[in-house]
């Protein structure tokens, strides 16, 4: 039995949530074709499951690795994720990368399971567990929410997943440090903030993927334009991680406040920040913010396509992987 461990400076796309079901797999495999290392699932409430996507996509390709983005701790048993990740991983050895998180906590009260009193005990518990289960070894004693004690799955891969935590602040980047394979940061992450959240991990040779909203154009001018209307939350609270690195926060916090709502906001950002916050511009300069963003200490950027044609877009994107003219 291996631990998989992707190699560094790797490039992903994202399966957007709202792809029309017919288009899936025709997206997948045109990734892959594309040469994207990666291709990342999303489980969001209300859409897609992330595990069956998951297992859609691997078996539709042959090459890319898939990671799964996230599932949420307080959703899923971790004796019945640890069976349903050991066996993608077993039928797809070496081509899966399990992120797990919080989730949304606004979500999570929706479906009925209650916010735990401590969201980084439950972490740090299902994390530790799931990684021992899917290298075959016993469940570790019973903690505060995690119960698998003596759990051993007879079923295990050859190749381990990694198990990356998707969290934003610094304490659970901490327990990611502690209990996980690395991290998985959302978008946006530009360089100042994979540093700081490097900061927070705490040890190297942990694998840090990174989210970005993402357009590409030989007019650099209309993917900037493309790219705003990904960018309409990150001026909400939540986000403060990501922007408290950078060195224009205060004026980025100011300008929000001056705005009516989210859409006004991003319409009317600098462009100077949009360049900052996503990976977009000409394929030259989307090149040149992925290598950025592999500088800073990413072992993977994935990029999210924006603009209303996903397909469209992807073809795109492709024009900033590394080697392309």
């Amino acid at each position: 039995m291996t631990e998989s461990n992707p190699l560094p400076g790797r490039v992903g796309v994202m399966l957007p949530r709202d792809l029309p079901v017919r288009q899936l797999l025709p997206y997948a495999r045109r990734a892959e074709q594309a040469g994207f290392d990666e291709l990342w699932v999303v489980e969001d409430l209300g859409w897609r499951g992330g595990i069956a996507q998951a297992a859609s996509v691997l078996a539709a390709t042959e090459r890319i690795t898939v990671g799964i983005g996230i599932l949420p701790a307080g959703a899923r048993n971790v004796c019945f994720a640890a069976m349903e990740l050991a066996t993608l991983a077993q039928l797809h050895p070496g081509r899966l990368t399990a992120g797990v998180g919080h989730g949304m906590r606004d979500w999570m009260e929706q479906a009925g399971g209650a916010w735990p009193a401590s969201p980084l005990t439950l972490l740090r518990e299902y994390t530790t567990a799931l990684r021992a289960l899917l290298r075959g070894e016993d469940g570790p004693a019973d903690g505060r929410y995690v119960r698998c004690a003596g759990v051993r799955l007879t079923e295990t891969p050859d190749v381990v997943p990694p198990v990356v935590l998707g969290v934003r602040g610094p304490r659970s980047q901490a327990v990611a440090g502690q209990s996980a394979d690395g991290l998985l940061l959302a978008e946006p992450a530009p360089p100042a903030y994979i540093a700081a959240s490097l900061g927070h991990l705490g040890r190297t040779g942990a694998q840090v993927v990174t989210y970005d909203v993402a357009a590409v154009d030989r007019d650099g001018d209309a993917a900037v334009e493309r790219v705003r209307a990904g960018l309409t939350a990150i001026g909400e609270p939540d986000w403060a991680p990501h922007i408290d690195p950078l060195p224009f926060a205060a004026e980025f916090r100011a300008h929000r406040a001056a705005s009516a709502d989210g859409e006004e906001f991003a319409r009317t950002m600098p462009a100077e920040w949009v360049r900052a916050l996503a990976v977009t511009g000409t394929p030259e300069q989307a090149r040149a913010a992925i290598a950025a963003r592999h500088a800073a200490g990413a072992t993977g950027v994935v990029l999210a396509p924006a603009g209303p044609d996903p397909l469209g877009a992807l073809e795109s994107l492709a024009l900033a992987l590394p080697g392309r003219e």
